[in-house]
């Protein structure tokens, strides 16, 4: 992996990643703690995955927190935050980045449940600990992102659906955010090599990933694209608080 962020540029601030255990969410919380920052690990069911990046973040030197919540009930999101208010004090980032929709045996509205008002919870209840000058990072996908112009596979167009009205509903609250000190973030990605969506996504359309490889030219894989997360969190926010990553001539506009 290679480090977007210098040694020390998150010294002494607090990084919470939902969905965190593994892929991408794992990643980005190594580049946070990598730069410095005590992170917490969010996962819903994987806690000895989740234990063991712990172990190897804490090599590092920086404090590491665990906390399962399922970010569906709230009451367990309140409980997760309430262990950061007792660790840490308050938040610095917030890193939306658990979604999901494509696994079976789920209600029918699981994805906009997940996606939607699991996201506006989340930061809800994170929004006592977050201060001026800290900043909320949502994760979400071209194909949900140009959704409204852009037509993707059926397979994954209740999951964009849903995505894209999680980031309407998040987008809503940029003044609200914007008065408290707090910045927002959307980073867009394409499809990205080695996500269990793309192997749900290869499972129900086999050549869809090899495809849009073609298509784009090149495909990012979880490491690189943790490392934009990363970048968002730190770097100057666009103006209309996008950060797409990777190739967007084959979408359409907003």
């Amino acid at each position: 992996m290679t480090q977007p962020l210098p040694a020390g540029t998150l010294t002494g601030r607090t990084a919470l990643v939902t969905g965190s255990s593994r892929g991408i969410g794992a990643d980005t919380a190594r580049y946070f703690a990598q730069a410095g920052a005590n992170v917490v690990i969010n996962f819903r069911n994987k806690a000895p995955r989740a234990e063991k990046l712990a172990a190897e973040l804490r090599e590092l030197g920086v404090e590491v927190l665990v906390v399962g919540a399922d970010l569906t009930d709230r009451a367990s999101v309140d409980e997760m935050f309430a262990a950061v208010r007792e660790t840490f004090g308050h938040l610095d980032l917030l890193v939306l980045n658990a979604s999901g929709g494509m696994e079976g045996g789920m209600a029918e509205d699981y994805a906009l449940t997940l996606n939607r008002d699991a996201q506006v919870g989340t930061l809800e209840s994170a929004l006592p600990l977050l201060e001026d000058g800290s900043r909320v990072v949502f994760v979400t996908s071209h194909q949900a992102h140009f959704i409204r112009t852009t037509p993707t596979m059926p397979e994954y167009e209740a999951v964009a659906l849903s995505k894209r009205a999680g980031e309407d509903a998040l987008r809503e609250r940029i003044e609200e955010l914007s008065e408290r000190g707090i910045g927002f973030v959307v980073v867009s990605g394409d499809m990205i090599e080695g996500t269990i969506t793309a192997t749900l996504l290869e499972r129900a359309n086999p050549g869809a990933i090899a495809t849009r490889r073609e298509s784009a030219g090149k495909l990012y894989n979880v490491s690189e694209f943790a490392a934009e997360i990363a970048l968002a969190a730190v770097e100057p926010i666009p103006a209309d608080h996008t950060r797409l990553v990777g190739d967007i001539s084959s979408f359409g506009g907003e």
